[in-house]
């Protein structure tokens, strides 16, 4: 079945700030933005590149978890509050996880496809510092089973991805991989000190490596992951218009202001179902693989990838799954450098969501704008070397652990 009988766009992105412990402007015990003032910045940072909201014909939003973290639901009845000329368009929110933004732009693309619009405005949002991490931790949960929430540790999802790396160790050997654990925080946090609205844009470490190389403590936290192996709470919102040709003639936006979607992958395995395989991300692999395929390139061809690195190991681990490093060999393959923004294949050029920020919802929109930015040129000091042979892009949005995926393949417009 060819997925693209129609092409697809991708233009006018924008983020907001990534909140949360980091900022110079983020403090606990003082009032900060609300949910709603996020969907209307990132809305409205999109509807003034496009023209106004008079040339939108449809909208969605992706978000995980508000009804608990903010006690909201119904959020696509927030698309007229963004901008009164919305009132009456139709709307949809969308939940997968933390996979939640990927699958509005999936959505988006889906009514392009199918011809209900040319211009669909898609979002991702997600404020989370509402409660104690302890306590989103719980919520969080709810991506995986939440009848395994009583075995899990009580971090939930830490938990998870400390097993993982604990395997990885043992099946691979702990050294060199905790190396990369720490070149792969490394990287992250210097790419997000280029970009303005990353969490870690105030980040001033010295020594980044030995930050990564903190021994992981049980007793405190999780037995195989520091605290630098983690994405962090995060609250913010990003937004991007999904369009048609039509669309982008009636926005008035040029091709090569835009990025074409050529393929993408989404893909589900079962939720109750533990992984077969600690060490392999199966589930993201087959994702990668059936969007490489529906783009007819192989990841070779790839200038930079947009990976779900919510943990160290997961980066590693999406290494291997796109097929950058055989398995057990991901570790050597981010040591030697390739994975940086003068290597071979730059990964996660704002950050990733170790360096950028992980707004749960958020996450997968902001993805695609990230490769809008690179692949258009407008990526400012995040900007990597343009390779004119190779003009793709890719994106690798994973809610639960690895369950939820969507992957999608982009060509400079």
């Amino acid at each position: 079945m060819k997925k693209l009988r129609r092409k697809v766009y991708m233009v006018a992105g924008y983020n907001t700030i990534a909140m949360g412990t980091g900022r110079k402007e983020f403090n606990p015990r003082k009032e900060r933005p609300g949910l709603e003032e996020y969907i209307k910045e990132a809305g409205q940072g999109v509807l003034k590149k496009i023209g106004g909201a008079k040339n939108v014909d449809e909208c969605v939003i992706g978000n995980f978890m508000a009804s608990r973290f903010n006690k909201q639901a119904n959020l696509a009845g927030f698309f007229p509050y963004i901008d009164k000329g919305l009132k009456y368009k139709p709307a949809v929110r969308v939940e997968g996880a933390c996979c939640s933004g990927g699958l509005a732009l999936i959505t988006g693309m889906k009514s392009i496809l199918a011809e209900t619009a040319d211009v669909v405005l898609v979002m991702g949002v997600e404020v989370q510092n509402s409660v104690k991490a302890i306590y989103g931790a719980d919520i969080l949960a709810g991506a995986g089973w939440f009848k395994e929430r009583k075995k899990g540790h009580v971090y939930f999802f830490p938990g998870q991805f400390s097993n993982r790396a604990g395997a990885y160790y043992e099946k691979y050997g702990k050294d060199s991989t905790q190396q990369a654990f720490a070149k792969w925080y490394q990287n992250a946090i210097e790419n997000a000190r280029l970009c303005p609205t990353a969490q870690e844009y105030h980040n001033t470490t010295g020594d980044l490596m030995a930050c990564g190389l903190t021994p992981p403590n049980g007793k405190s936290f999780v037995d195989n992951l520091n605290l630098y192996s983690c994405s962090k709470v995060s609250d913010g919102a990003s937004a991007i218009a999904v369009v048609s040709e039509a669309g982008l003639k009636r926005i008035g936006i040029p091709k090569h202001q835009a990025i074409e979607v050529i393929g993408y992958g989404q893909v589900e395995e079962d939720l109750t179902q533990p992984p077969k395989d600690l060490t392999e991300l199966s589930t993201t692999k087959q994702a990668i693989s059936e969007a490489l395929a529906n783009a007819g390139i192989t990841v070779k061809n790839l200038r930079t990838a947009e990976v779900h690195d919510c943990f160290s190991i997961a980066g590693v681990l999406a290494v291997e799954a796109l097929g950058l490093a055989r398995k057990g060999k991901g570790p050597d393959y981010i040591l030697a450098g390739n994975t940086t923004r003068k290597g071979k294949t730059p990964i996660n050029t704002t950050g990733g969501l170790i360096g950028w920020g992980h707004p749960t919802g958020a996450t997968g929109v902001h993805q695609a704008v990230t490769i809008l930015e690179q692949l258009t040129g407008n990526a400012g000091a995040n900007q990597i070397d343009p390779d004119p042979k190779r003009p793709y892009g890719l994106t690798v949005n994973m809610g639960g652990d690895d369950k939820t995926l969507v992957a999608i393949v982009y060509k400079r417009g």
